[in-house]
């Protein structure tokens, strides 16, 4: 099963608030803060930019964590059970 989690990098003098999106086998995307969302929806959006970077699909669960939110996929062929 994948994880992906996510968090909210603050503006610079350079570059506006961003969010990012990774897994812990190293694939990453950093996107624009989407102003226009909120919440878990500004997370969400990240999670779903990675999912559409690396072609994985299928639906996301997600909840939000001290350093910002991990989502997961919750299809039925996406779970192992034991």
């Amino acid at each position: 099963m994948k994880a992906i989690s996510t968090h909210y990098l603050g503006a610079t003098d350079r570059r506006g608030s961003r969010i990012v999106a990774s897994d812990l086998d190293g694939n990453r995307v950093t996107i624009p803060y989407p102003h226009e969302l909120s919440g878990e929806a500004v997370h969400r959006k990240a999670a779903q930019a990675l999912c559409v970077k690396m072609q994985w699909t299928g639906a996301l669960a997600g909840g939000a964590t001290k350093r910002g939110y991990c989502f997961v996929f919750v299809d039925d062929g996406a779970v192992t059970r034991g």
